[in-house]
């Protein structure tokens, strides 16, 4: 069998016209793995409302971010793919979850290339069902209609897998290197608190009460959560970091169900209010910089900070197409291609 990789973000609108906008968040939010209500009254609050009043606000959040080249998601996902590519001795295709390219355009790419035998690489350190759920569904559902002579692999969460680790904490070490800041904040992209129940494999374990992620549990496997905090964990490990000098919030949440808390524009407010002056805040649930990072965070995250007292606001870069990332993916994607498991 002829082997290859197909590297899955979560995608972007094509351009930051609200026409392409809409379509982009109507595929999106569309997702019954996103926003998991049934049909009619996902469809009644999408279509009826999201996509009738939100599409010209997340336009105007892309044009602060668009790079000349594109979207920034899109761009060092193909740069990464292409550094990738050229340290592997298989081919490397890219696909995005939603917009372009999409998952069958990548598979069809590979399927040209006469591959049979595909690494499906979601690029998510941590599992949910808004990330690496829904692109291993969607991409088994296009095998049996377009691809059934395909065999599929996929690469399990890698959040606490040492190479990781190391390449995670790396990046924060030389960004923060003689910054005398007083907090490090670990931002995870929100979810709504049922994705950790409905992901949770006991039916029992996953109770979100401040306990339950520390105790050891089979559950741990698809719990988003409990997978935030032990990268946070074991980042802090790495780097020595002293207790009570970091800490861990979600951002990015949607309508009026509880997700996961504490949520990072209050905990940036409330560091303010408590005399915080200087603090940086990296993002870990994202491989590559984006609207979440680069306008929710750096511009919007910056200036709570600073409504509220705060002086000096650090934003530790997504892993992009640094080199030691880009040596870790391909050594993983060698090591499968020779038979040797990616295991975290």
């Amino acid at each position: 069998m002829s082997k290859g990789v197909l590297l899955v973000n979560l995608g972007s609108p094509d351009s930051t016209d609200p026409k392409d906008v809409k379509k982009y968040l109507g595929e999106f939010l569309m997702d019954e793995r996103v926003i998991d209500v049934p049909y009619v009254f996902r469809s009644l609050l999408v279509k009826g409302i999201i996509l009738n009043t939100r599409p010209k606000k997340s336009a105007e959040a892309y044009q602060k971010i668009w790079w000349e080249e594109g979207s920034p998601l899109i761009v060092l996902s193909e740069r990464l793919q292409e550094k990738v590519d050229e340290m592997t001795s298989v081919p490397i295709a890219l696909a995005m979850r939603y917009g372009t390219p999409s998952i069958y355009d990548g598979l069809k790419e590979l399927k040209e290339k006469g591959v049979d035998e595909v690494l499906l690489f979601p690029l998510y350190p941590q599992f949910a069902m808004a990330t690496t759920e829904t692109i291993l569904v969607l991409a088994e559902q296009l095998r049996q209609k377009h691809f059934p002579e395909m065999k599929f692999t996929s690469v399990p969460a890698f959040y606490n897998h040492p190479d990781y680790i190391r390449v995670l904490g790396n990046s924060i070490q030389e960004r923060l290197q003689n910054l005398d800041f007083e907090h490090l904040l670990f931002s995870y992209h929100g979810v709504p608190e049922r994705h950790i129940r409905k992901s949770d494999i006991t039916n029992s374990h996953c109770k979100i009460d401040g306990s339950c992620c520390q105790t050891a549990s089979s559950a741990h496997q698809f719990c988003y959560r409990h997978q935030c905090y032990e990268t946070t964990r074991l980042v802090a490990e790495y780097l020595n970091l002293k207790e009570g000098t970091y800490s861990v919030s979600f951002q990015s949440r949607l309508g009026f169900d509880p997700w996961l808390k504490p949520y990072t524009d209050r905990t940036i407010e409330r560091f303010g209010k408590q005399g915080i002056k200087k603090m940086a805040i990296v993002t870990p649930a994202f491989v590559s910089d984006c609207l979440e990072t680069l306008e929710e965070i750096a511009m919007e995250g910056e200036e709570i900070f600073h409504e509220v007292g705060g002086k000096e606001f650090t934003v530790v870069p997504c892993l992009n197409d640094r080199e030691d990332w880009v040596k870790m993916l391909s050594r993983w994607v060698d090591e499968w291609a020779h038979q040797k498991p990616v295991e975290a």
